[in-house]
């Protein structure tokens, strides 16, 4: 079982930077990506970014690429996402997710908001 814990949204102007983490706790044998997606209201529920560790590897949507970062930290056993440049379409409840490369995503967080103010 994976526990996975987002922190850091909140209220911000366009423009600004937020920073989320994801805090991974649990088993983590049998996963090897974890992914940030956002939901927006009314909107369906979106990829954001992934971070696969076993290749080093990192994805993004192409509406955030140049502008969020995805990357690990391994001391606090977080995969943190970096938002730069926000704009308020990025406004959502963003969720990370834990999973096996090519199997989907089995463990969620609760996620948390991100408002960007015009």
């Amino acid at each position: 079982q994976v526990q996975l814990v987002e922190s850091g949204g909140g209220l911000v102007q366009a423009g600004d930077s937020l920073r989320l983490s994801c805090a991974v706790a649990g088993r983590t044998f049998g996963t090897d990506t974890i992914g940030w997606f956002r939901q927006a209201p009314g909107k369906e529920r979106e990829f954001v970014a992934a971070f696969r560790w076993s290749a080093g590897t990192t994805y993004y949507a192409d509406s955030v690429k140049g502008r969020f970062t995805i990357s690990r930290d391994n001391a606090k056993n977080t995969v943190d996402l970096q938002m730069n440049s926000l704009k308020p379409e990025d406004t959502a409840v963003y969720s990370c997710a834990a999973g096996q490369w090519g199997t989907g995503y089995r463990y969620w967080g609760q996620g948390t908001q991100v408002t960007v103010s015009s």
